[in-house]
C-alpha cells in the first residue's frame, strides 16, 4: 500500500507544478497590473473624468495588490483568491454601471483566479486525508 501511495503522489507531480507555475504566474500578473492601475496617469485621468475621488483609485489597486500577494503565499492562497474574486468583481460592476462594457479582462483573470483558488482548497482537503 505505501509503493501504490507514492506512486500516485509522484504521478501527481507534474501536475502539480503546472498549477504552482501557472498560479505564480497569474499571482504575478495581477499584481504588475495592480501597481500600473495605481501609479498610471491614463487611469487618474479616466478617474478625474467620471468624477471619482483621487483617493479611490490606489485603495482599489492596493486592495489588489494585498489580496495578489496573499494569493501568491501558499498559507494564504485561497483567502487571497477570495479576495481577488471580490475585487475584479466590483470592478467589472464599477465599469458596467459607468458605460464600459470591456470586462473580458477582468473576467478572465477571475476565472483562472477561481480555477487557482478551487485547485488549492481540493489539494488542501486530500492533504488533510
Amino acid at each position: 500500500m505505501p509503493r501504490e501511495r507514492a506512486s500516485a503522489e509522484n504521478e501527481r507531480e507534474p501536475h502539480e507544478s503546472l498549477y504552482s507555475a501557472a498560479a505564480l504566474d497569474l499571482g504575478l500578473v495581477v499584481m504588475l497590473e495592480s501597481f500600473e492601475f495605481v501609479f498610471s496617469t491614463s487611469a487618474a485621468h479616466f478617474f478625474a473624468k467620471v468624477g471619482w475621488s483621487a483617493w479611490l483609485r490606489p485603495v482599489l489597486g492596493g486592495s489588489e495588490i494585498i489580496a495578489a500577494v496573499l494569493f501568491l503565499v501558499p498559507s494564504t492562497a485561497t483567502i487571497g483568491g477570495y479576495l481577488l474574486l471580490v475585487i475584479f468583481g466590483l470592478a467589472a460592476l464599477l465599469h458596467i454601471l459607468h458605460g464600459q462594457y470591456g470586462v473580458e479582462g477582468l473576467l478572465v483573470y477571475a476565472v483562472a483566479v477561481f480555477v487557482s483558488t478551487a485547485h488549492t482548497e481540493n489539494r488542501t482537503a486530500q492533504d488533510r486525508l
